[in-house]
């Protein structure tokens, strides 16, 4: 079938009450082109808390996990609200593409060295690219034009301030990135109060959606690879296979948690979707690093880790009690489901720490999940 492919629109907002939005085979594209840079920061955390390196680890990974989410988040909202779909939008994408994998490359340096130029050159990279494509919107949508302009302006001048980040002393980096990290959160903040940009709420639920499976497929996979290794040295025993089945347990679990109520619902306005859409971050980010949880715990069982069973038990409960209360609050409580929500997922939350402290940490947290999924049903079939 021959497709024509159109070389320029006018850049026009979307109708934000088109029926049947859906993701773009393009912005499926992007997601899974994404997925390679939050698989090299999965499994240099990995590494890194294996190694028994938390302190420099973590950082690395909340770093490094800020670029890769705020550049999705970017991409994602203008996509809502501009996607033209023509040649030059798709070229500024695959650009945004690229600049994504220059950041997984620099990642392993970013963890090892506290080396962030490469990371820091596939930000800019993709920066750049959003810059064009708000300086376009503008061109062409005058209504938009102020939050446009503001938009570039605002990235352009923090962008900035991250390249001088990598010229001050390392002592002075941890404690600047919060900084410069607020200022690049507050640019969207400030540049729709010129002119609120026309997003989809049903489209950006399903992009989140999306890649929320596709971070829990991560976990998924380092679950996976940690076994498979660990087997194929003759390591698989009975603790090994606990971790296995409590750690994919508690990731099917994390996957029917977050599709349990549509988030569409409830974003109707702005700042319920910068509430919603920040928040993110802490889902993206721990669901991410539940994998990598996996793969610490696989390692201690079969002895290639010198980690503390406490330690190593932390490295899985803490990302997974942190999904939850998230979730809770993003996702539950704007539906005002009732006792559920307000009592469930916090003392799961709490078990799921407690379990830190038992010899089965894996397979209790699982158990908790199995358990918060069944009360779920039951509530419910109590509300039918």
């Amino acid at each position: 079938m021959a497709v024509h492919q159109p070389w320029h629109r006018t850049m026009a907002p979307r109708d934000t009450t088109e029926e049947n939005r859906s993701a773009t085979p393009l912005e499926l594209f992007f997601d899974l082109c994404f997925v390679v840079s939050v698989a090299s920061l999965a499994a240099e955390l990995h590494h890194g808390l294996s190694g028994d390196h938390v302190s420099t680890a973590v950082p690395s990974y909340v770093a490094a996990f800020f670029a890769i989410w705020w550049a999705w988040m970017g991409f994602t909202w203008f996509a809502s609200a501009y996607d033209t779909d023509d040649v030059p939008y798709r070229l500024a994408v695959l650009v945004t593409i690229t600049g994504a994998l220059v950041l997984a490359a620099g990642v392993r340096r970013a963890f090892e060295e506290q080396d962030y130029a490469l990371v820091t050159a596939g930000y800019t990279i993709m920066r750049l690219a959003q810059i064009s494509q708000w300086l376009r919107a503008g061109h062409s949508h005058p209504e938009g034009r102020p939050a446009a302009r503001r938009f570039a302006l605002g990235l352009a001048c923090v962008q900035t301030l991250w390249l001088l980040w990598l010229a001050v002393p390392h002592d002075w980096r941890l404690p600047l990135f919060p900084v410069i990290a607020a200022l690049d959160l507050a640019v969207p903040v400030l540049a729709e109060r010129a002119h609120p940009t026309p997003w989809h709420a049903h489209h950006i639920a399903e992009r989140y959606g999306l890649f929320t499976m596709i971070v829990l497929s991560e976990s998924v996979l380092a679950a996976t690879t940690a076994v498979r290794t660990a087997v194929d040295e003759d390591r698989g025993d009975a603790p090994l296979y606990a971790v296995a089945a409590g750690g994919l347990v508690t990731v099917f679990a994390m996957w029917w948690l977050y599709f349990a109520k549509p988030a569409e619902r409830f974003l109707a306005s702005t700042r319920a979707g910068f509430v919603w859409g920040y928040g993110h971050y802490l889902v993206f980010g721990s669901a991410a690093a539940v994998g990598a949880g996996i793969a610490v715990n696989v390692d201690r069982v079969t002895h290639h880790s010198e980690l503390s069973a406490t330690v190593a038990a932390a490295s899985f409960t803490l990302p997974v009690a942190l999904y939850l209360l998230t979730l809770w609050l993003l996702h539950l409580r704007p539906h005002h489901v009732g006792h559920w929500s307000a009592a469930s997922f916090p003392a799961a939350a709490l078990a799921v720490l407690a379990s830190t402290f038992t010899g089965a940490p894996v397979a209790l947290t699982g158990a908790v999940m199995i358990a918060l999924v069944i009360a779920g049903f039951a509530a419910a079939r109590r509300v039918a």
